[in-house]
Protein backbone atom coordinates (compact mmCIF):
# COMPACT_ATOMS: atom_id res chain seq x y z
CA UNK A 1 0.00 0.00 0.00
CA UNK A 2 1.47 3.37 -1.09
CA UNK A 3 1.45 6.26 1.75
CA UNK A 4 -1.58 8.79 2.02
CA UNK A 5 -2.70 11.73 3.70
CA UNK A 6 -6.20 10.70 5.00
CA UNK A 7 -8.74 13.59 5.74
CA UNK A 8 -12.59 13.33 7.96
CA UNK A 9 -14.42 16.73 6.64
CA UNK A 10 -17.49 17.27 8.24
CA UNK A 11 -19.11 19.68 5.95
CA UNK A 12 -19.79 18.95 2.41
CA UNK A 13 -17.69 22.12 1.19
CA UNK A 14 -15.04 20.72 2.63
CA UNK A 15 -14.84 17.64 0.44
CA UNK A 16 -15.51 19.78 -2.76
CA UNK A 17 -12.63 22.24 -1.85
CA UNK A 18 -10.40 18.93 -1.19
CA UNK A 19 -11.88 17.50 -4.60
CA UNK A 20 -10.67 20.62 -6.44
CA UNK A 21 -7.26 20.69 -4.71
CA UNK A 22 -6.30 16.88 -5.07
CA UNK A 23 -8.24 16.08 -8.50
CA UNK A 24 -7.91 12.54 -9.91
CA UNK A 25 -5.52 12.18 -6.85
CA UNK A 26 -7.92 12.08 -4.33
CA UNK A 27 -10.04 8.68 -3.29
CA UNK A 28 -13.56 9.00 -1.28
CA UNK A 29 -13.93 6.14 1.09
CA UNK A 30 -18.19 5.64 1.65
CA UNK A 31 -17.52 1.91 2.43
CA UNK A 32 -14.40 1.36 1.43
CA UNK A 33 -14.81 -2.59 0.02
CA UNK A 34 -13.76 -1.44 -3.28
CA UNK A 35 -11.15 0.99 -2.10
CA UNK A 36 -9.50 -0.58 0.38
CA UNK A 37 -8.98 -3.66 -1.82
CA UNK A 38 -7.67 -1.53 -4.66
CA UNK A 39 -5.27 0.57 -2.21
CA UNK A 40 -3.72 -2.69 -1.20
CA UNK A 41 -3.29 -3.95 -4.63
CA UNK A 42 -2.25 -1.11 -5.56
CA UNK A 43 -4.09 -0.67 -8.58
CA UNK A 44 -5.35 3.00 -7.06
CA UNK A 45 -2.44 4.89 -5.14
CA UNK A 46 -4.37 8.46 -4.44
CA UNK A 47 -2.75 11.22 -2.90
CA UNK A 48 -5.07 11.81 0.10
CA UNK A 49 -8.14 9.60 0.84
CA UNK A 50 -11.67 11.30 1.96
CA UNK A 51 -13.82 9.70 4.61
CA UNK A 52 -17.17 10.98 3.79
CA UNK A 53 -18.79 9.33 6.79
CA UNK A 54 -18.71 12.30 9.17
CA UNK A 55 -20.11 14.88 6.18
CA UNK A 56 -23.23 16.27 7.97
CA UNK A 57 -25.03 16.36 4.86
CA UNK A 58 -24.43 12.79 3.76
CA UNK A 59 -25.21 10.96 6.66
CA UNK A 60 -26.65 7.27 6.19
CA UNK A 61 -30.62 7.75 5.90
CA UNK A 62 -33.46 6.32 3.33
CA UNK A 63 -37.05 9.04 3.41
CA UNK A 64 -39.70 9.39 1.37
CA UNK A 65 -40.62 12.90 -0.08
CA UNK A 66 -42.78 14.33 -2.85
CA UNK A 67 -43.21 11.26 -4.54
CA UNK A 68 -39.58 9.95 -4.29
CA UNK A 69 -37.79 7.88 -2.29
CA UNK A 70 -33.86 8.98 -1.14
CA UNK A 71 -31.27 7.18 -0.28
CA UNK A 72 -28.19 8.73 1.12
CA UNK A 73 -24.66 7.97 -0.52
CA UNK A 74 -23.33 6.88 2.97
CA UNK A 75 -26.26 4.46 3.63
CA UNK A 76 -25.19 1.08 3.72
CA UNK A 77 -26.61 -2.29 1.36
CA UNK A 78 -27.85 -3.93 4.37
CA UNK A 79 -30.03 -0.69 5.47
CA UNK A 80 -31.04 -0.94 1.86
CA UNK A 81 -31.97 -4.42 2.20
CA UNK A 82 -34.16 -4.12 5.87
CA UNK A 83 -35.68 -0.94 5.22
CA UNK A 84 -39.46 -1.43 5.21
CA UNK A 85 -40.23 1.57 2.62
CA UNK A 86 -37.45 0.08 -0.09
CA UNK A 87 -39.34 -3.37 0.75
CA UNK A 88 -42.72 -2.33 0.04
CA UNK A 89 -42.31 -0.01 -2.98
CA UNK A 90 -38.51 -1.88 -4.47
CA UNK A 91 -38.50 -5.39 -3.90
CA UNK A 92 -36.19 -6.26 -6.97
CA UNK A 93 -33.63 -3.70 -5.49
CA UNK A 94 -34.18 -5.72 -1.81
CA UNK A 95 -33.63 -9.18 -3.60
CA UNK A 96 -30.14 -7.38 -5.51
CA UNK A 97 -28.62 -6.13 -2.52
CA UNK A 98 -29.44 -9.26 -0.31
CA UNK A 99 -26.54 -10.73 -2.72
CA UNK A 100 -23.76 -8.47 -3.34
CA UNK A 101 -21.05 -10.22 -1.37
CA UNK A 102 -21.10 -11.46 2.16
CA UNK A 103 -23.41 -10.49 5.36
CA UNK A 104 -19.77 -8.50 6.53
CA UNK A 105 -19.57 -7.09 2.83
CA UNK A 106 -23.18 -5.55 3.07
CA UNK A 107 -22.71 -3.94 5.96
CA UNK A 108 -20.37 -2.02 5.38
CA UNK A 109 -20.99 -1.42 1.35
CA UNK A 110 -23.10 1.67 0.28
CA UNK A 111 -25.20 1.44 -2.52
CA UNK A 112 -23.79 4.69 -4.14
CA UNK A 113 -20.75 3.06 -4.10
CA UNK A 114 -21.93 0.00 -5.56
CA UNK A 115 -23.01 2.39 -8.91
CA UNK A 116 -20.05 4.37 -8.79
CA UNK A 117 -17.68 1.59 -8.74
CA UNK A 118 -19.30 0.92 -12.33
CA UNK A 119 -18.62 -2.98 -12.70
CA UNK A 120 -20.86 -4.20 -15.69
CA UNK A 121 -21.65 -6.71 -13.20
CA UNK A 122 -23.13 -4.63 -10.57
CA UNK A 123 -26.27 -6.29 -8.69
CA UNK A 124 -27.93 -3.45 -8.37
CA UNK A 125 -27.58 -2.01 -11.36
CA UNK A 126 -30.25 -3.70 -12.86
CA UNK A 127 -33.29 -3.24 -10.45
CA UNK A 128 -32.02 0.84 -10.30
CA UNK A 129 -32.28 0.89 -13.99
CA UNK A 130 -35.82 -0.39 -14.62
CA UNK A 131 -37.42 1.31 -11.66
CA UNK A 132 -35.93 4.87 -13.25
CA UNK A 133 -33.41 5.44 -10.38
CA UNK A 134 -31.90 9.20 -10.47
CA UNK A 135 -27.97 10.16 -9.56
CA UNK A 136 -28.06 13.28 -7.94
CA UNK A 137 -24.51 14.54 -8.41
CA UNK A 138 -22.88 17.78 -6.82
CA UNK A 139 -19.61 19.44 -6.80
CA UNK A 140 -18.82 23.31 -5.62
CA UNK A 141 -20.07 24.52 -8.75
CA UNK A 142 -23.39 23.19 -8.25
CA UNK A 143 -25.80 20.43 -8.51
CA UNK A 144 -26.97 18.16 -11.34
CA UNK A 145 -29.06 14.90 -11.58
CA UNK A 146 -28.58 12.32 -13.65
CA UNK A 147 -30.80 9.13 -14.50
CA UNK A 148 -29.01 6.11 -14.17
CA UNK A 149 -29.00 4.97 -17.86
CA UNK A 150 -27.04 8.19 -18.60
CA UNK A 151 -24.49 7.97 -15.60
CA UNK A 152 -22.83 4.78 -16.05
CA UNK A 153 -21.10 4.82 -19.52
CA UNK A 154 -18.49 2.07 -19.05
CA UNK A 155 -17.09 -0.68 -16.98
CA UNK A 156 -15.47 1.36 -13.86
CA UNK A 157 -16.78 4.67 -15.92
CA UNK A 158 -19.33 7.21 -14.91
CA UNK A 159 -19.97 10.65 -16.18
CA UNK A 160 -18.73 12.17 -12.29
CA UNK A 161 -16.28 14.54 -13.38
CA UNK A 162 -13.54 16.86 -11.70
CA UNK A 163 -14.69 17.80 -8.39
CA UNK A 164 -18.16 16.43 -8.11
CA UNK A 165 -19.14 13.04 -6.13
CA UNK A 166 -22.38 11.35 -5.52
CA UNK A 167 -24.90 13.23 -2.84
CA UNK A 168 -27.69 10.49 -3.07
CA UNK A 169 -29.75 8.19 -5.23
CA UNK A 170 -33.86 8.74 -5.83
CA UNK A 171 -36.21 6.70 -7.17
CA UNK A 172 -40.02 7.47 -8.63
CA UNK A 173 -42.86 5.70 -6.39
CA UNK A 174 -45.37 4.37 -9.13
CA UNK A 175 -48.75 5.44 -8.25
CA UNK A 176 -50.00 2.18 -9.76
CA UNK A 177 -49.27 -1.83 -8.95
CA UNK A 178 -46.18 -2.58 -10.80
CA UNK A 179 -43.86 -6.38 -10.60
CA UNK A 180 -40.43 -6.74 -10.64
CA UNK A 181 -38.08 -9.70 -10.73
CA UNK A 182 -34.58 -10.16 -10.09
CA UNK A 183 -32.38 -12.66 -10.73
CA UNK A 184 -28.73 -13.49 -11.13
CA UNK A 185 -26.57 -16.89 -11.86
CA UNK A 186 -23.09 -17.62 -10.67
CA UNK A 187 -20.42 -19.85 -10.64
CA UNK A 188 -21.42 -20.76 -7.14
CA UNK A 189 -23.61 -19.54 -4.24
CA UNK A 190 -22.56 -17.14 -1.78
CA UNK A 191 -19.49 -14.36 -2.16
CA UNK A 192 -19.27 -14.27 -6.55
CA UNK A 193 -19.53 -11.99 -9.48
CA UNK A 194 -22.24 -12.78 -11.32
CA UNK A 195 -22.10 -14.58 -14.26
CA UNK A 196 -25.41 -12.83 -15.99
CA UNK A 197 -27.65 -10.69 -14.09
CA UNK A 198 -31.20 -8.92 -14.53
CA UNK A 199 -34.24 -7.58 -13.56
CA UNK A 200 -38.00 -7.37 -15.41
CA UNK A 201 -40.33 -5.04 -14.81
CA UNK A 202 -43.65 -5.26 -15.82
CA UNK A 203 -46.58 -2.64 -15.32
CA UNK A 204 -50.38 -2.43 -15.88
CA UNK A 205 -50.13 -0.49 -19.14
CA UNK A 206 -48.68 -3.83 -20.80
CA UNK A 207 -44.92 -1.50 -20.68
CA UNK A 208 -42.36 -4.22 -19.96
CA UNK A 209 -39.07 -3.62 -18.95
CA UNK A 210 -35.62 -5.12 -19.06
CA UNK A 211 -31.90 -4.55 -17.67
CA UNK A 212 -29.21 -6.45 -17.82
CA UNK A 213 -25.92 -6.69 -16.24
CA UNK A 214 -22.52 -8.83 -16.88
CA UNK A 215 -23.41 -9.04 -20.43
CA UNK A 216 -21.76 -6.08 -21.79
CA UNK A 217 -19.75 -3.48 -20.86
CA UNK A 218 -22.13 -1.84 -18.73
CA UNK A 219 -25.23 -2.72 -17.59
CA UNK A 220 -27.93 -1.65 -20.07
CA UNK A 221 -32.38 -1.30 -20.31
CA UNK A 222 -34.47 -2.13 -22.89
CA UNK A 223 -37.82 -1.77 -23.40
CA UNK A 224 -40.83 -3.18 -24.96
CA UNK A 225 -43.91 -1.19 -25.33
CA UNK A 226 -45.91 -3.49 -27.47
CA UNK A 227 -47.16 -5.16 -24.69
CA UNK A 228 -46.79 -8.13 -26.18
CA UNK A 229 -44.43 -9.57 -23.66
CA UNK A 230 -46.80 -8.94 -20.57
CA UNK A 231 -49.77 -10.91 -22.16
CA UNK A 232 -50.15 -13.92 -20.63
CA UNK A 233 -52.46 -15.34 -23.32
CA UNK A 234 -49.50 -14.89 -25.49
CA UNK A 235 -47.71 -17.42 -26.98
CA UNK A 236 -43.85 -18.32 -25.82
CA UNK A 237 -42.63 -18.46 -29.45
CA UNK A 238 -43.76 -14.95 -30.16
CA UNK A 239 -42.83 -13.70 -26.94
CA UNK A 240 -39.29 -15.13 -27.37
CA UNK A 241 -39.23 -13.81 -30.67
CA UNK A 242 -39.29 -10.11 -28.70
CA UNK A 243 -37.26 -11.40 -26.53
CA UNK A 244 -34.39 -11.78 -28.85
CA UNK A 245 -34.71 -8.52 -30.20
CA UNK A 246 -34.55 -6.88 -27.20
CA UNK A 247 -30.97 -8.87 -26.19
CA UNK A 248 -29.22 -7.78 -29.55
CA UNK A 249 -27.87 -5.39 -27.56
CA UNK A 250 -26.14 -7.76 -25.51
CA UNK A 251 -22.27 -8.42 -26.01
CA UNK A 252 -21.02 -10.86 -23.39
CA UNK A 253 -17.65 -12.09 -23.63
CA UNK A 254 -15.90 -14.95 -22.18
CA UNK A 255 -14.47 -15.00 -19.05
CA UNK A 256 -13.04 -17.20 -16.13
CA UNK A 257 -16.74 -17.25 -15.16
CA UNK A 258 -18.60 -18.54 -18.34
CA UNK A 259 -18.04 -18.50 -21.86
CA UNK A 260 -19.96 -15.99 -24.54
CA UNK A 261 -22.35 -18.69 -25.89
CA UNK A 262 -23.38 -20.11 -22.21
CA UNK A 263 -24.40 -16.50 -21.26
CA UNK A 264 -26.37 -16.05 -24.84
CA UNK A 265 -27.89 -19.02 -23.92
CA UNK A 266 -28.92 -18.13 -20.74
CA UNK A 267 -30.04 -14.91 -21.61
CA UNK A 268 -32.68 -16.32 -23.12
CA UNK A 269 -33.96 -18.72 -20.50
CA UNK A 270 -33.06 -16.16 -17.52
CA UNK A 271 -35.60 -13.45 -19.39
CA UNK A 272 -38.70 -15.97 -19.80
CA UNK A 273 -38.31 -17.13 -16.14
CA UNK A 274 -38.50 -13.65 -14.70
CA UNK A 275 -41.12 -12.02 -17.19
CA UNK A 276 -43.30 -15.07 -16.44
CA UNK A 277 -42.19 -14.13 -12.67
CA UNK A 278 -43.26 -10.89 -12.97
CA UNK A 279 -46.49 -11.51 -14.85
CA UNK A 280 -47.58 -13.34 -11.93
CA UNK A 281 -46.72 -11.37 -9.60
CA UNK A 282 -48.51 -8.36 -11.10
CA UNK A 283 -52.19 -10.62 -11.50
CA UNK A 284 -51.38 -11.23 -7.67
CA UNK A 285 -51.45 -7.64 -6.99
CA UNK A 286 -53.68 -5.53 -9.27
CA UNK A 287 -57.21 -5.81 -7.27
Amino acid sequence: MVPFAFARPTALSDVFGLLDEHGEEASLLAGGTDLIVELRNRSRTPSVVIDLKRVAELQPGISERGGWLTITATTAMTDVQENALVQMWFPALVDAAATVGSIQIRNRATLAGNICHASPAADTAPPLLVYDAVINVASGRGARRVKLDEFLVGPRQTVIQRGELVTSIELPIASEPRAATFARMARRRGVDLATVNLCCLVDPSGRTRFAYGAVGPRPFLVTDETGALSDPSAADDSKDRVLQQLLERARPISDVRGSREYREAMLLLMSRRALRSSIERLGAAEP
